[in-house]
């Protein structure tokens, strides 16, 4: 009897492969990048860019949408679709560019904080801030988001998704002393390699 796989199973498995795939496309274009920048230019810092490119630019049309066509208050147009852009930022980083395996919802409440002091800096301190002065929302809106991208990425290599780094640093580690043991994977090759020396 042919035994069907869990739909679980199945969605973790297609959820990998996109994420495989994702990192595998950012890395071969990092390698293509000119004037020594491969060298310096980390293949989720690439896989960062063009998913906050991609959320920013709905960010910037709903917030047109909201207060240009809507013509609801600068801060309020602000906030929903910042909200709604980094929700999704959030989700596509997690699943597509870090392939984070960390507690949801201990990220989610990690993120949440790193969104507020983001909210309350970049975006309300510098967009709604440059608005009130006098530029254009929009321009207001393009000058915090490049303040924004930088700290964002920072936030989620380094706190969001730390577990990932962990889990790096742990196979490394792995794989270092499996190349001191000769080759092996450093655990299970010494019990032979003690009968083996016995027996010589």
């Amino acid at each position: 009897m042919k035994i069907m796989p869990e739909a679980g199973s199945l969605s973790v498995r297609h959820k990998g492969g996109a994420g495989e795939r994702y990192a595998a496309l950012m890395a071969a274009v990092v390698r293509r990048l000119p004037f020594g920048l491969a060298r310096v230019v980390a293949p989720n810092l690439l896989g960062f860019a063009v998913i906050n490119l991609c959320t920013f630019t709905l960010d910037l049309a709903l917030l047109t949408a909201l207060h240009g066509g809507l013509r609801w208050p600068v801060p309020v147009s602000i906030t929903l679709s910042y909200v709604t852009a980094s929700a999704l930022s959030y989700l596509l980083n997690r699943l597509l560019n870090f392939r984070s395996h960390g507690a949801l919802g201990t990220q989610t409440g990690v993120y949440a904080v790193v969104i507020t002091v983001n909210y309350l800096a970049w975006i309300l301190g510098v967009g709604a801030g440059l608005a009130a002065l006098g530029v254009d929302y929009q321009l207001a809106r393009v000058a915090a988001g490049l303040c924004e991208a930088a700290y964002m990425y920072v936030a989620m290599r380094w706190l969001v998704f730390r577990d990932v780094r962990a889990s790096v640093g742990s196979r490394s580690n792995r794989l270092r002393a499996a190349s001191q043991n000769g080759g092996g994977d450093g655990v299970h090759d010494r019990p032979g390699r003690r009968a083996a020396d016995r027996g010589g």
